[in-house]
Parts: structure tokens; C-alpha cells; sequence
């Protein structure tokens, strides 16, 4: 079973910071990388596959260094995000020369395609897949070698229902075998529904770590910020400020910007407000619940 360390991992590009001062571990099982779109994912994925080395701190695999050590390449196998195949090859011809790199006969590249169900397409060329094809055919041949550890960058984006569900559970299966997966996702129920461990990125800094449910509570006990708009917004905004669960009401011209201390109060509150009120509800909608705003939260709470 193998390990990947991070300690004091920063990485640089002239006065950009696009990885700083990271430090976590990635053991057996499935860790979800999550992040809003630019945290630094993916670099951190390549850092940990020795496609980037650090510019501070050290990144080891079972105690040996990452960068420029060949060696490693037979426990990880990479699926970056972006396309990296060549689109006038077959997927049998991507996935078998991947098997040749590794010294391994064609049954590894026969087998590593029936495991993402690509073996029916594989005599089609790459450029005539769908973007969710050619996401299991990177996954296939990463596969190929039965790596230790697998490194996936936001693998399930362009998949449909059905192929991300298939190869979710090609994941989840994975892990409970043993071995180490860390795939990167901007979407907290993708990592839900496959990671029992997460570690949150932003803005290249490493902001939150724990199981999926402790994030999640995380995200929602936070303030949050609505608008709501009623056939009388005054009457109700009265209500809303003298309870302990908002944390200030403004009255606007689109309706009420409400801030609430207490989400789950909030909730209960607000309909039985304005069934007490005689008051219609026309909207109630959050205006923070965007991912940056949501990350940036736990951010400053690390």
C-alpha cells in the first residue's frame, strides 16, 4: 500500500504562486482534491507525479522523493485533464503502446479496456470519440500497468449519467482493494458519492481536510446570504430582524438581502413567518452560493 506526502509543497511560475505551502497525506483508499476552477489542482497533481517538481518543500511516495525519480512511474499512473492522446490513433493503439512503455504483452491493454467497457470502440480512431469516451480511454491507459496509486484530474467531466456512474464504481472498487486514487472535482456531490476523504484547495492553499461530512457541515453552518422577495416585504423583514438566526436585513429595491447566522434555523423560520404573516413568498434565493464564495469561506476558517 502506498503513501504520498506533501510537506511545505509550494510550486511557482515568476510571480505567480500557483501551489503554496501544502502539506498533506494521501493513503489507501479515495481522497477527492476539491476545489473551484484555478486552486491549483491540477499542479498539485503533477507535482505528485513528478511532471512538476517543487520549488519549496518536498513531495515523497512511501518515502522516496517524486521529482526525478523514474522509478515511481510503475506504482502511479496519471489521467490529466487535459486531452492527452493523439486523435489519428485507434483506443486499442493508445492503450496498447501504453502497455509497451511498461514492458507488458497486449492482454494488459485488453484487460485495462474492458475495465472502462471501451472494448466495443476500441478499433475507432480517438478523434471520433465523444469527450466522454476519451475520458475512459485516458483512464484505460492508466490503468494498464495495475498502478498502486492513481492520480485522476476531474475524470468524470464530459461523461454521461451512465459512464460516470460506471466509472465511479470502477473507482470506489479501486480503492477498497487498496490502493491509493486521489481525483481532483469542483463539484462537492461528485466527491460524495466516491471519496471518504477530502482535502480542500484554494487559491493554491490547502484550506480543509476531514471526511466528506464534516465539509459538508462545514459549508452549510457557515453565514449565507439570500434574497427574498414577499407581497410585503417590510411586515416581513420586521419579523426576520428581531430573530437571533439573521444576522442583518436590508430592504431593497429587488427585495430583502438577508443574512443568516443560523442556516438551518433560517430555513424553518422563513415559511413559518409568513404563514404566521399572511404573507406570499415569490423568491428566496442564495446570492453566495457560488463556489468561490463557498471556498473562500472555509479558507479563511483553516
Amino acid at each position: 500500500m502506498s503513501v504520498i506526502e506533501l510537506n511545505q509543497v509550494s510550486r511557482w511560475y515568476g510571480n505567480v504562486v500557483a501551489v503554496n505551502d501544502v502539506s498533506m497525506t494521501v493513503g489507501p483508499g479515495v481522497t477527492g482534491l476539491l476545489g473551484p476552477n484555478g486552486a491549483g489542482k491540477s499542479t498539485l497533481l503533477h507535482l505528485m507525479a513528478g511532471f512538476l517538481s517543487p520549488s519549496g518543500g518536498t513531495a515523497t511516495l512511501d518515502g522516496r522523493p517524486i521529482w526525478r525519480n523514474h522509478e515511481i512511474y510503475r506504482t502511479i499512473g496519471l489521467v490529466p485533464e487535459r486531452e492527452g492522446v493523439y486523435g489519428f490513433l485507434t483506443g486499442w493503439q493508445f492503450v496498447q503502446s501504453a502497455a509497451r512503455l511498461h514492458g507488458l504483452p497486449d492482454d494488459a491493454a485488453e484487460r485495462a479496456l474492458d475495465l472502462v467497457e471501451m472494448a466495443p470502440a476500441k478499433d475507432r480512431r480517438i478523434e471520433t470519440y465523444s469527450k466522454g469516451m476519451r475520458q475512459r480511454v485516458k483512464v484505460a491507459g492508466a490503468l494498464v500497468h495495475d498502478p498502486q496509486v492513481l492520480l485522476l484530474d476531474e475524470p468524470f467531466n464530459g461523461m454521461d449519467p451512465r459512464q460516470r456512474l460506471h466509472l465511479m464504481d470502477l473507482v470506489k472498487k479501486l480503492g477498497a482493494a487498496g490502493r491509493t486514487i486521489l481525483f481532483s472535482s469542483h463539484i462537492l456531490e461528485e466527491v460524495e458519492r466516491v471519496a471518504q476523504q477530502i482535502e480542500v484547495l484554494v487559491a493554491g492553499r490547502h484550506a480543509a481536510s476531514g471526511d466528506y461530512r464534516e465539509i459538508r457541515r462545514r459549508m452549510t453552518d457557515r453565514p449565507h446570504q439570500f434574497r427574498v422577495r414577499s407581497s410585503d416585504d417590510r411586515r416581513l423583514a420586521a419579523a426576520l430582524i428581531a430573530d437571533p438566526s439573521s444576522g442583518g436585513v436590508s430592504l431593497t429595491a429587488q427585495g430583502l438581502e438577508v443574512r443568516t447566522e443560523d442556516f438551518r434555523r433560517f430555513t424553518r423560520l422563513l415559511p413559518r413567518l409568513a404563514r404566521d404573516l399572511n404573507v406570499h413568498l415569490w423568491q428566496v434565493s442564495p446570492t453566495d452560493e457560488d463556489l468561490e464564495s463557498v471556498f473562500s469561506y472555509l479558507s479563511g476558517r483553516s
